[in-house]
């Protein structure tokens, strides 16, 4: 850790990583024990056998399905969340205020909801859908299947379909 050469460094743990240091700097964590056997190869091993062993046991599970994530079952925010925020308190006849005060929230909040500039949380999306009994998560509208509308024949997307370039 300060640079020192040594010729007998000590395994020391420090905030979670094994470090070899010089007998000043084991002060600063808890001394491990090197184990000098090699030969017991564990999942993390970098050793030759056991990085061997890993990679066969990765390529056979590769060949099954994928397995799903917390990903897979959130709901996405629609892009114009900010838009329908604002239309719904408006046609609700509420000030950014008076809305904030119904759902507990600071106004400021609600400014920048409104704005774009902050996504909201779960936790205030929910008070708002109950709120105005209104979805803000994508996949509910039809403009969102006409702007997909476009692809090559095969029915497939390329790049060019999806990018917008700024000239």
């Amino acid at each position: 850790m300060c640079g020192a050469e040594t010729g007998s460094p000590k395994t020391v743990k420090v905030e979670g990583a094994e470090l070899e240091v010089c007998d000043n700097c084991s002060d600063f964590g808890t001394e491990v024990e090197t184990q000098e056997t090699s030969s017991t190869s564990t999942k993390y091993s970098t050793s030759s056998s056991g990085s061997s062993s890993s990679s066969s046991g990765g390529t056979s599970s590769s060949s099954q399905t994928r397995r799903s994530d917390m990903f897979d079952d959130m709901d996405e925010l629609a892009q114009d969340y900010d838009q329908r925020i604002r239309s719904a308190r408006e046609s609700a006849g509420l000030s950014q205020e008076d809305l904030a005060s119904d759902l507990n929230e600071k106004a400021s909040l609600i400014r920048k909801l409104e704005r774009g500039d902050v996504l909201p949380s779960d936790e205030v999306q929910t008070k708002l859908e109950r709120k105005f009994d209104f979805s803000l998560t994508a996949g509910g509208s039809a403009d969102d299947e006409e702007e997909w509308s476009g692809g090559s024949s095969t029915g497939e997307y390329t790049l060019g379909d999806v990018v917008k370039r700024k000239d």
